[in-house]
C-alpha cells in the first residue's frame, strides 16, 4: 500500500491551497499583478516563489494516485476564483507526468478555453499539451492540427507554440502549417506566437528557420519575422 487516502479530497485540497496563499497575501502586490495582467480576476498578491512553495506542499499532502484523482484535483484548483489558485492547478498538473496523456486533453482544453489569456495558455500549451504531443504524437497530432484553424484564438495559439520544448524532435511540417495558416491573422498573440515558436526552433535548426522566414517573408507579419530572427 502507498499509504495515501484512496481519493484526494477536493475540499481539503482547495482549502490547503487557499490557506497557504492567504498566509502570504499582499494587497498592494495583488493590485499591481492584476493591472499587469489586465484582468479583473482577483489575486492574493503572492509572487512566483511563494506559489511554488505551496505547490510543493499540496503535492506532498494530496498526491494523485489515479488519473481520476489527478483530474479531480486539477479541476478543483482550477475552479477557484483567484489567479494564483489557477496557477496552482497548472503546476499541480505538471507534477504528475504519468497522467499527462491523451486522457487529460479534454481537461487541458477546458483550461485553455476558460483561461483565455497568455499566462494560463502558454503554460498549458508548452508544458501539458506539448508533453502529450511528444509522448503520443500519432494520436495527438490530429487533435492539435484541428486547432490550427479553430475559432478560439487561444487554441490557435496553442497549435503554434505547443512544440516550444520539442527542440530536435519538432515536427516541422506541423510547425510550418500552423504558422502559415495563421500568418495573416492580425491578432497580436498569434503573430507573437508564430515568432516565438520559430525563434525557439531556431536554437535547434537555425538554417530551417532562416529559410522558412525567407520563403514566407511576404506572408508573415513584421512582428513574427522580428521575433523569429532575433537570434539568427
Amino acid at each position: 500500500m502507498r499509504g495515501y487516502p484512496e481519493l484526494v479530497d477536493p475540499t481539503a485540497l482547495t482549502s490547503a491551497a487557499a490557506n497557504g496563499l492567504a498566509a502570504q497575501a499582499d494587497t498592494a502586490k495583488a493590485t499591481k499583478m492584476a493591472a499587469y495582467m489586465k484582468t479583473e480576476m482577483p489575486f492574493y498578491g503572492v509572487p512566483a516563489p511563494g506559489v511554488r512553495a505551496i505547490v510543493r506542499d499540496i503535492v506532498g499532502q494530496f498526491p494523485a494516485s489515479t488519473h481520476a484523482e489527478y483530474d479531480g484535483a486539477v479541476r478543483a484548483l482550477w475552479s477557484q476564483p483567484h489567479r494564483e489558485e489557477k496557477y496552482l492547478a497548472i503546476s499541480y498538473a505538471r507534477r504528475f507526468p504519468e497522467y499527462i496523456t491523451m486522457g487529460s486533453v479534454d481537461l487541458y482544453q477546458t483550461m485553455i478555453a476558460e483561461g483565455a489569456w497568455w499566462d494560463f495558455v502558454d503554460a498549458v500549451a508548452s508544458h501539458l499539451i506539448g508533453q502529450v504531443l511528444m509522448k503520443e504524437r500519432q494520436e495527438m497530432t490530429p487533435v492539435v492540427r484541428g486547432w490550427i484553424t479553430d475559432d478560439d484564438v487561444w487554441l490557435r495559439r496553442t497549435s503554434i507554440i505547443c512544440q516550444l520544448r520539442h527542440k530536435g524532435n519538432t515536427d516541422t511540417l506541423f510547425l510550418s502549417d500552423a504558422c502559415l495558416a495563421n500568418a495573416r491573422d492580425a491578432d497580436f498573440f498569434i503573430r507573437k506566437g508564430i515568432g516565438w515558436a520559430l525563434r525557439e526552433y531556431a536554437k535547434s535548426d537555425p538554417v530551417w528557420v532562416a529559410e522558412f522566414v525567407a520563403a514566407h517573408r511576404g506572408t508573415m507579419s513584421g512582428l513574427s519575422i522580428r521575433e523569429a530572427t532575433k537570434h539568427l
